[in-house]
C-alpha cells in the first residue's frame, strides 16, 4: 500500500506561497519612460472622478485612444508631437475638445480636466424631494441630498427610506431582495466590512450618496473582467464637506430588571485620515460587531470557497443586533478601532481591531416532523443553551501603486475565539401515535480557536489599450482545540407507560482540526480592439485538513463502557484541489456589455490516516466543463437587464468523509462516506432594474437559480433499540435532482414631492430538496428494511405593502404588511402525502412626531399572525415599543429619554425551516419587556476641504480600489 504523505504537500505549498508573497514585495517592474506623455484626471463639476470616458487624442504624428480608469485617471505614453487634440465623451455628459501643447522642453503633461454634465440629462434628474437613484453597471447609488431625515439620524434610518432597500429589527440590510453582507466607506472596508457597526453608528448627515454593489472582487474591480457569484456591498460615499472634522454619539442607560447600556462612538477624518472608535457595554441585546464576517482580506476568485472543516464543527457564532431583537438573552462588552491612513498619493493603510465578549443564554421549543416510510417521526425538544465567547478580528491592508500602471495591495488578518457552551436539551420521541422514548442530552464543551493568514495582489497595466496581467494569492491557517462532554440519559417505553427503563451514557471526546487552505489566481488580458478583449486566467486552490479524535464512553458508575464504537482514538487528513483555466471575450460599447467563455476545473480529494488500527487511504478525481456568461444591456438611461451565470466545486465536510461511525450521541450516529465526490454547482442569475427619474418611480425585479451535481444528501435510517428507544443513523451519498429557484420584485412611488410614498414587494421561492429515508418495516416473520428516495417540494411566498407618511423631517408615519406561506409537500410520507402549511401575517405602524420642537414621541408596534405551527410553538405576538425624548441645549446635541420595551410582554420568534425530507418548527425566547432611562449627547465637528491623499481609489475612494482600467471601476 502506497505511504500517504501530506506534509511534504503543504511544505510545497507554503514554499510557493512565500515565494509569492516574496515577490510582491521585493519585484517591482520598472520600466523607463520614452518621449513625451500625457496624464490627466476626469472629473464633474462637482469634483466627482468620471471612470469609463472615452478619451481620445490626435497630433500630426498620433492617433491613440483610453479610458478613465480609477479616480478618473487617464494616461497616454510615447506621445511623439507637440501639440495634440483630446477628445473626452462619457454618457450624461457633454463632449470635450480641447487643444493643447506642450511647453518647451518638457516632455510631460498633467491635464486636470472637468467635464458639464449634459443639459438634458440635467433637466431630467432635477426633481425637488426625489432620492434619485443612478445605475452605474453592478452598482445603483441613491443620493441623500434629499432624504428627510431627523437631526441625529444614523445611517440605518436612511437606508430604511432608500427604494428596494430593507432594514429588519435585527440590523440585517437587504437590497434588491438580496442580502447585503459587507459594509465600506469611500470604496475601503469598515471595520473589516461588518454591516452593523456602519448602519448603527456613523451618522447619517456625513454620508452623501450610498451604493449598492455587486462586487465580484479584487481582480473584477481592476481588469473589469467580471466571473464568479457577486457579494452584495454597502457602499458610504462621505460628503466632501464632511472630510475634514470629528463627530461622536455618547449614551448611557438605566432600567428595570437590571437592564443597562453604555455606547460610545468617535470618530475623526482630517488630511487623509479616518479614525473611528466604537465601544458597547450592555445587557440589551445590543452588540456593535457580527464576527463571522469574512475577514477583509481574504481573496476571491473563480475558484475560491470557504474552508475550515473538521472534527466537530465550527467554533461557535456570535450574536448580534438591535436591542431587544436578537435570540435570547445575552450580556455584551465590545470595542473596535478601525483606522486609514493616506500617506501619499501612492500608498495607503487601513485596517481594524475589534474585541466582543458575549454570555448568552437562549430557550428553544421545537417541533421536528420526518417522513419515513413506514410512518412518521415525530420530535418535541426543549433546549437550554448557554455560552460564553471571547472573539478578537484584526484586519490590515496596504495599497502602494508606484504610477498609473502598477498597483499592489496585501492584507494580513487574524481571528481569534475562546468560548465555553452549555447545552441542554429535554427531547420526546414518537412515531405516529406511540410514544416511543425521551432524551436527555446535555453538551458541555471548550473551544480555542486560532485563525490567521493573509492576501495579496499584484496588477501590471502592459499598455493602454487595455493589455493586462494579474496576479493574486491567499494562504490561512486554522486549528480549533474543543473538549466535549455529552451525558445521554434516555428513557424507553417498550409496550406501555410504566414499562420503561432507563439508560445513562457519558461521552468524553478531545478534538483537535487543524487547516491550511489557500490559491492563487493568474490572468491575462489581451484587447482585440477598441471595444473588445480576451481573457485567459488560471487557478488554483487548495484545502487541506489534519483531524485528531479521541473518544471515551462512561457508564452512570463512571466504568468505561466496553463498546469499540464509543472509545476510540481516530486521525484522518485529507486535501481537495481545484484547478480552473478559463477561456473569455469580453464585448463593451455603449449600450452593450457581454463576455463568453469556457472554463474546465479538475478536482483532486486525497488524505488517509489511521482508524481504529486500520490505515486507509483515499483518492477521487473529478473533472467539470462550464460556459462562462454574462450579459449587461443598458435599455436605456434608467433601464438595465443582466444575466449571469457561475459554476463553482464544494468539496465534502470531514463530517461526511469520515471513514467511520461517530456515536458521541448514540441515539443519531452519523456515519461519512470516503468516497464521496465533490459536487458542483451551478448558478443563473438574471436582474431587470428601471426608474423613473421625474416621476421618482423605481422597479427592481430578478430571479435566481441552481441546479446541483452530485450534491451531497443524506441517507437517515431510523429504527428501534431496545436499550436507547428510536435510532436515527445519519449516512452521506451523492445524488442529482437537486435545484432551488427564486424570483423576487420591488416597486415604489412617490407622491407630492415624495410626502407620500407607497411600495409594494414579493418574493416566491421553489426548494426541491433530495434526500434517502430508511426504517424497519413490521412484517409477518420478521421487519425489514425499506429505503425511499423522497423529494421535499418546498415553496415559500411573500408579499408585502408599505406606505410612508413624510411631510417632513418631525414627522414620519410607515405602516405595513406582510403575507408569508410556507408550504412542504414529501413525496415520502404516512399521511396520503399531506402538505405542511404554514402562513404568517405580519402587520407593523412604526412613527416618530416633534409634539414640540424639543420633545419628540416614537412607537413601534408590531402583530403577528402565525397560522399552521403545532400547539407546542406557535405563537401569535404583539410587540408595542415606545419613547419620549427631551431634547436640550443649543444645537439640540444633548436628550434624555425614556423608553419601554415591549409593553404586553410577548416577545418571542417563531419560524419554521425545511431541509431534505425534516420540517422543523421552533419558537425562542427574546428580550422582553423592560423600561430604560437615558442619557445621550452627540456632536459634530466639520470645517469641510478633502481627504488629501486617496490613492487607487481616487479622490475620496472614489473609482474602486485599483480600478477598472477600461472602465469597470466602481465607487
Amino acid at each position: 500500500m502506497t505511504n500517504f504523505n501530506q506534509s511534504g504537500t503543504k511544505q510545497t505549498v507554503i514554499r510557493v506561497a512565500l515565494l509569492a508573497a516574496l515577490f510582491f514585495f521585493l519585484v517591482l517592474p520598472g520600466f523607463s519612460q520614452t518621449n513625451k506623455r500625457v496624464q490627466g484626471t476626469l472629473s464633474d463639476s462637482r469634483g466627482e472622478a468620471i471612470v469609463g470616458a472615452s478619451i481620445k487624442l490626435v497630433s500630426d504624428q498620433d492617433s491613440v485612444q483610453t479610458s478613465s480608469g480609477s479616480g478618473g485617471l487617464f494616461s497616454f505614453n510615447n506621445i511623439k508631437g507637440s501639440r495634440f487634440v483630446l477628445t473626452v465623451t462619457s454618457l450624461g455628459y457633454d463632449t470635450l475638445r480641447q487643444r493643447y501643447a506642450f511647453e518647451g522642453g518638457k516632455n510631460e503633461l498633467m491635464l486636470p480636466i472637468s467635464l458639464n454634465e449634459s443639459s438634458r440629462m440635467l433637466a431630467e434628474v432635477s426633481v425637488t424631494g426625489a432620492a434619485p437613484i443612478t445605475v452605474k453597471e453592478d452598482t445603483l447609488e441613491y443620493s441623500t441630498k434629499n432624504l428627510r431625515l431627523r437631526e441625529g439620524a444614523l445611517v440605518g434610518d436612511a437606508l430604511k427610506k432608500l427604494d428596494g432597500v430593507e432594514v429588519d429589527k435585527d440590523g440585517n440590510v437587504t437590497a434588491q431582495g438580496e442580502t447585503v453582507t459587507r459594509a465600506r466607506i469611500n470604496g475601503k472596508d469598515f471595520f473589516g466590512g461588518d454591516i452593523k457597526a456602519a448602519i448603527q453608528n456613523l451618522p447619517a448627515e456625513i454620508v452623501e450618496r450610498i451604493q449598492i454593489v455587486d462586487d465580484y472582487g479584487d481582480m473584477a474591480n481592476i481588469t473589469g473582467n467580471r466571473s464568479g457569484d457577486p457579494e452584495r456591498v454597502l457602499n458610504l460615499q462621505i460628503a466632501p464637506d464632511k472630510n475634514n472634522g470629528d463627530f461622536g454619539n455618547f449614551r448611557v442607560g438605566g432600567g428595570t430588571d437590571e437592564r443597562y447600556q453604555v455606547t460610545g462612538s468617535y470618530g475623526k477624518f482630517k488630511e487623509g485620515m479616518q479614525l473611528s472608535v466604537l465601544s458597547n457595554l450592555n445587557n440589551v441585546n445590543a452588540n456593535l460587531f457580527d464576527f463571522n464576517v469574512r475577514s477583509g482580506g481574504a481573496r476571491r476568485g473563480p475558484g475560491a470557497g470557504s474552508f475550515g472543516r473538521g472534527f466537530g464543527g465550527g467554533a461557535g457564532s456570535g450574536f448580534g443586533g438591535w436591542s431587544g431583537a436578537s435570540n435570547g438573552l445575552t450580556n455584551t462588552q465590545s470595542i473596535g478601532v478601525n483606522y486609514r491612513q493616506d500617506f501619499s498619493p501612492k500608498l495607503t493603510m487601513y485596517g481594524d481591531y475589534s474585541f466582543g465578549h458575549t454570555d448568552n443564554t437562549t430557550l428553544t421549543d421545537e417541533f421536528r416532523e420526518e417522513p419515513l416510510p413506514g410512518g412518521t417521526t415525530y420530535t418535541n425538544s426543549n433546549m437550554n443553551n448557554g455560552s460564553i465567547g471571547n472573539d478578537h478580528r484584526f484586519s490590515w491592508n496596504i495599497e502602494y501603486k508606484p504610477d498609473d500602471k502598477n498597483y499592489i495591495k496585501f492584507s494580513p488578518n487574524l481571528t481569534f475565539r475562546q468560548s465555553r457552551a452549555d447545552n441542554l436539551s429535554l427531547s420526546s420521541n414518537r412515531q405516529d401515535e406511540q410514544l416511543i422514548n425521551d432524551l436527555t442530552n446535555r453538551q458541555l464543551s471548550k473551544s480555542y480557536a486560532p485563525n490567521y493568514g493573509a492576501s495579496g495582489l499584484y496588477n501590471r497595466r502592459l499598455n493602454d489599450k487595455g493589455r493586462n496581467i494579474f496576479l493574486n494569492f491567499s494562504l490561512n491557517t486554522a486549528s480549533t482545540e474543543q473538549d466535549q462532554e455529552r451525558i445521554l440519559n434516555t428513557l424507553v417505553y417498550e409496550t406501555a407507560i410504566e414499562d420503561l427503563d432507563s439508560v445513562y451514557q457519558q461521552h468524553l471526546v478531545d478534538l483537535e482540526n487543524k487547516s491550511l487552505n489557500g490559491g492563487a489566481t493568474l490572468s491575462y488580458i489581451e484587447p482585440l480592439g477598441q471595444y473588445s478583449t480576451l481573457e485567459l486566467s488560471y487557478d488554483f486552490n487548495f484545502a487541506s485538513y489534519d483531524n485528531y479524535r479521541n473518544a471515551n464512553a462512561y457508564d452512570i458508575d463512571g466504568v468505561i463502557i466496553d463498546n469499540p464504537e464509543y472509545n476510540n482514538n481516530r486521525t484522518y487528513d485529507y486535501t481537495f484541489y481545484t484547478h480552473r483555466g478559463t477561456l473569455s471575450y469580453r464585448y463593451r460599447k455603449e449600450k452593450w456589455n457581454y463576455s463568453f467563455g469556457v472554463a474546465a476545473q479538475p478536482n483532486l480529494l486525497q488524505g488517509g490516516g489511521n482508524i481504529d488500527g486500520n490505515a486507509i487511504e483515499i483518492h477521487r478525481t473529478g473533472f467539470n466543463w462550464m460556459p462562462v456568461a454574462r450579459v449587461e444591456y443598458e435599455i436605456s438611461r434608467t433601464q438595465r437587464f443582466n444575466i449571469n451565470y457561475s459554476g463553482r466545486a464544494n468539496e465534502p465536510s470531514f463530517t461526511q468523509l469520515q471513514p467511520f461511525t461517530d456515536y458521541s450521541n448514540a441515539n443519531a450516529p452519523v456515519t461519512g462516506n470516503p468516497d464521496l465526490s465533490a459536487e458542483f454547482t451551478h448558478e443563473l442569475r438574471m436582474f431587470y432594474r428601471n426608474f423613473n427619474i421625474s416621476g421618482g418611480n423605481s422597479f427592481f425585479a430578478g430571479i435566481t437559480g441552481s441546479l446541483a451535481e452530485d450534491k451531497i444528501v443524506t441517507n437517515r435510517t431510523t429504527s428501534f433499540n431496545d436499550s436507547i428507544g428510536v435510532v436515527q443513523a445519519t449516512e452521506y451519498l451523492n445524488t442529482n435532482g437537486f435545484y432551488n429557484t427564486r424570483g423576487f420584485y420591488n416597486f415604489s412611488k412617490p407622491f407630492a414631492d415624495r410626502t407620500y410614498t407607497l411600495s409594494f414587494g414579493g418574493m416566491i421561492m421553489y426548494n426541491n430538496n433530495v434526500s434517502y429515508v430508511s426504517s424497519q418495516v413490521a412484517g409477518q416473520d420478521a421487519p425489514s428494511w425499506e429505503t425511499l428516495r423522497n423529494i421535499a417540494r418546498n415553496w415559500v411566498f411573500s408579499q408585502n405593502v408599505n406606505f410612508r407618511y413624510n411631510p417632513k423631517e418631525t414627522l414620519e408615519i410607515t405602516p405595513g404588511i406582510r403575507y408569508t406561506y410556507n408550504t412542504t409537500t414529501n413525496t415520502v410520507t404516512s399521511r396520503n402525502n399531506a402538505n405542511n402549511n404554514v402562513s404568517t401575517w405580519a402587520l407593523t405602524l412604526n412613527g416618530t412626531v416633534n409634539l414640540t420642537p424639543t420633545w419628540i414621541f416614537g412607537a413601534d408596534l408590531a402583530k403577528t399572525t402565525n397560522n399552521g405551527y403545532t400547539s407546542s410553538v406557535g405563537a401569535n405576538p404583539m410587540i408595542i415599543d415606545a419613547y419620549i425624548e427631551k431634547q436640550f441645549f443649543k444645537g439640540k446635541n444633548g436628550a434624555i429619554r425614556f423608553q419601554a420595551f415591549d409593553l404586553l410582554n410577548e416577545q418571542t420568534n417563531v419560524s419554521r425551516s425545511v431541509t431534505e425530507n425534516i420540517i422543523i418548527d421552533s419558537r425562542t425566547n427574546r428580550l422582553a419587556r423592560y423600561f430604560m432611562l437615558t442619557l445621550s449627547y452627540r456632536f459634530s465637528n466639520f470645517a469641510g476641504g478633502s481627504m488629501g491623499f486617496d490613492g487607487p481609489g481616487g479622490p475620496g475612494g472614489r473609482g474602486g480600489w485599483g480600478g477598472d482600467q477600461r472602465g469597470g471601476g466602481r465607487f
